[in-house]
This record gives structure tokens, C-alpha cells and sequence, in this order.
């Protein structure tokens, strides 16, 4: 195997890689999918590795779907993939408050729906998802009603965000209320070079407001992998990681001792892969990829022998 980061994975060395791992983690936009478009071969990619005997999950940092929506999605773009094998943020922070905080109420949301479905569906309710309209003056809003079930206050991408929830939200943290986010992405990025701001903007309003810190869940946190390995009883050491960020998937990957495989399809670079592994900070050293191809696609030659 070769021995220097940020390796062009290609030839003989695909299948020397491959050999070398039983289950493989898959972010998904910007690696099989952008927007609503798979990339070319991910889906031909994904079903060879299943049927050459690999497990195969799908991990996101994107909160506004239920794993049952993202397994239709990936099943009409032609992957095979069942809703145990995907591990978005909505879920995994529905988890992480069952098992690891083991929470005892209820949650103020700020998330969509899927992430209300998630938290629901393992028996944790929640209030707050929606519009939350302004109405009075500051007196008032420092006074605004709070549920007293309330146990934490749960942020992800909430197209809903509003001063009201940023102010209800800094209400329950300030009197105690557990704190949890589910991803610290500043910025979505869309096709044609565009961008929307991402959970993170969120994350970070209510941490300056409050005056706390969030425990975030997803990527580049273990947790996200713990979830996966706790079900399917994955082996770090036989475990790839192929994402197209550094900071979340390659670093994730790097946190967990995963062999990590950066594609091209997305946000990265390999010119700032270079920049990290020229670094002396531990933690850019941790954003520099094993391996990376130009796209997944480029896995099929040795996939099809």
C-alpha cells in the first residue's frame, strides 16, 4: 500500500485499496449526487461494491431529510440502498439525545420536519418547528413563554430561523437546557458555483446569543460513525471514508482511523489537500486525504473485473 497522502488513487492500486476494506462510508451531494443529479457511474459504483461484497452506508451532514427519503431518492436515481444504511444528521442527533444524553422530555427545534419525524420516531417529542412570528417589545421577549418539558435545544438547518427562535432558543439554553447541533457546515453549496448559508450560520447565532457552546453531531465528529458502527459492526481498520470535503469528510475519517478518499465532484481540492499536509497543525494534517480520483466513477475498472 502506498505509504504518501494524498495518493492519485488509480491502476493496480484501485483494486490493492479496495482489497483492503470490507465496508465503505459514502457522503452523498457532491460525491454520488449534485442537486438532483447522480454523478455519472456513482450508482453502477455503489452496486458493484454491494455485490462484490462490501457494506456500504451513506453518511450526510444534511438534516431536511428522513432516511426513508433519502433511500427513494437514491433508489430512483438507480442505487441500491436500503433505510438502514443511511445516516443523516436528522437521525443521528435523534441518537445521539437517546442514547449518549439519554434525555428525559422534550426539545426545542430548530429543524425541519424530518428532523421532527426522526426525534419522534425514538420517542423523544419536540415543540418549535415552523414559523415562530415576532410580536411586542424586548421586555416581552425576554419573558416569552418556555415549556418546562423543555430538556435541550436541538439546531439544524432551519428554513424557518427567525430572531423569535433565535430568542426562544437563548431563553431555554440560559436556563440550562442540554445544547445540540447537528452540523457546523457554514455554507450549501449549489450547482454553478452558488452557495446558501448552512446549518453552521445557525449553530453559531445561538452559541453567541446564549453564550454556549453546541455539541455538534455530524461530520467531522465520531459520533456519525459510532452510530454506524454500533449497528453494523463495521471495523475501523477495514473502513474507507470517499467524500469531497476535507473538513468534514476526510477529517471525519481521519478522527476515526479510516482510510479516506477525497473525489473531485464537489467542494475540495487536492491543491488545498497539499496546502494541509504542508502544515504543521495536527488538524489540517487530519483534512489531507489517503487517496483521491477525479470522481467515484473512476473506481469501475476494477470494480467490473
Amino acid at each position: 500500500m502506498s505509504g504518501t497522502k494524498c495518493t492519485r488513487l488509480s491502476g493496480a492500486l484501485i483494486k490493492q485499496v479496495l482489497d483492503s476494506v470490507d465496508s465503505v462510508l459514502f457522503d452523498c451531494d457532491g460525491v454520488i449526487w449534485r442537486g438532483d443529479q447522480a454523478v455519472a457511474g456513482a450508482a453502477e459504483v455503489i452496486n458493484l461494491l454491494k455485490k462484490n461484497g462490501k457494506k456500504v452506508f451513506f453518511v450526510t451532514n444534511n438534516s431536511s431529510k428522513t432516511r426513508k427519503l433519502y433511500a427513494d431518492k437514491m433508489s430512483l436515481m438507480g442505487f441500491n440502498v436500503s433505510e438502514d444504511e443511511v445516516f443523516g444528521t436528522a437521525y443521528c442527533c435523534a441518537m445521539y439525545l437517546r442514547t449518549v444524553c439519554k434525555i428525559q422530555g422534550k426539545v426545542y427545534l430548530l429543524g425541519s420536519n424530518a428532523m421532527k419525524q426522526e426525534l419522534e420516531a425514538v420517542g423523544i417529542q419536540q415543540t418549535g418547528v415552523g414559523p415562530d412570528p415576532i410580536t411586542g417589545k424586548p421586555s416581552d421577549w425576554a419573558n416569552v413563554p418556555l415549556d418546562p418539558e423543555v430538556k435541550a435545544v436541538v439546531v439544524g438547518f432551519d428554513e424557518h430561523f427567525s430572531y423569535m427562535k433565535l430568542n426562544r432558543a437563548m431563553q431555554y439554553l440560559n436556563q440550562g437546557c442540554l445544547f445540540v447541533g447537528t452540523n457546523r457546515d457554514s455554507r450549501l453549496p449549489l450547482e454553478g458555483g452558488k452557495a446558501v448559508p448552512g446549518t453552521g450560520c445557525i449553530v453559531e447565532a445561538v452559541e453567541a446569543a446564549a453564550q454556549r457552546q453546541a455539541q455538534t453531531v455530524g461530520k467531522p465528529n465520531q459520533f456519525m460513525f459510532d452510530c454506524v458502527a454500533s449497528q453494523f459492526g463495521v471495523e475501523r481498520g477495514r473502513c474507507m471514508m470517499v467524500g469531497d470535503r476535507l473538513d468534514t469528510d476526510i477529517l471525519l475519517g481521519y478522527n476515526c482511523g479510516l482510510k479516506t478518499l477525497l473525489t473531485l465532484t464537489g467542494v475540495s481540492t487536492v491543491a488545498e489537500a497539499q496546502e494541509h499536509l504542508k502544515s504543521s497543525c495536527p488538524k489540517r494534517q487530519g483534512m489531507v486525504p489517503d487517496y483521491y480520483v477525479e470522481s467515484i466513477a473512476d473506481l469501475l475498472p476494477a470494480l467490473r473485473e
